[in-house]
């Protein structure tokens, strides 16, 4: 699983093999995409880019 973690322990960006629950309340902070967004994501954002949340 693709991962990049937030400025908490445990709370990140990653993919998900399981569609249904991306895009609904249903964890502890993370965000979840699915794996190709998140392939994307990695692609485009390097280790120590700053990355807004809204």
């Amino acid at each position: 699983m693709l991962w990049a973690g937030l400025n908490r322990p445990g709370i990140g960006i990653h993919g998900s093999p399981v569609p249904e629950p991306i895009g609904r309340a249903g964890s502890h902070g993370c965000i979840r995409l699915s794996n190709w967004d998140a392939a994307t994501f990695y692609t485009l954002v390097g280790k120590g880019t700053a990355v807004t949340i809204r």
